[in-house]
């Protein structure tokens, strides 16, 4: 399903490319030791201008989610799970994204996931699908 494309920047490019090289990549703080998303220049816990992308697993659980039916853009197939998934090992950090790779009545509160990327262009988009 083509996706909006994001327009890329030098905070959040880190975030939507890490995916070719099989990285999810959230900004991290060198001072504080926190972590930011979306990617800011600044730390949103100690205002420090000391970070950078960072690796994470990419492993989560789903925090929040809703069934899509609406087929608001051309192209776009229904239904569909949009969901909140809290990350492993990024505390504060939750990701809004879609849950892929099995039925939309399948998707609980709870489920851990793991990140999984579709690339359009030089876009890649983490999408999250059921762990095993």
């Amino acid at each position: 399903m083509p996706r909006p494309r994001p327009k890329l920047d030098a905070d959040n490019r880190a975030f939507w490319t890490g995916g070719a090289e099989g990285k999810l990549n959230i900004t991290h703080c060198a001072d504080c030791g926190e972590f930011t998303h979306p990617p800011r220049p600044v730390c949103r816990h100690c205002r420090s201008e000391n970070v950078a992308p960072k690796s994470v697993a990419g492993t989560g659980r789903v925090d929040s989610y809703t069934v899509n039916h609406q087929p608001w853009m051309p192209g776009l197939d229904t239904p569909f799970v949009i969901a909140r998934v809290a990350l492993d090992d990024a505390p504060g950090v939750y990701l809004t994204s879609n849950i892929v790779g099995c039925p939309v009545d399948a998707v609980d509160i709870g489920d851990a996931v793991q990140v999984r990327f579709e690339q359009q262009d030089d876009i890649w988009y983490p999408l999250f699908g059921k762990a095993v």
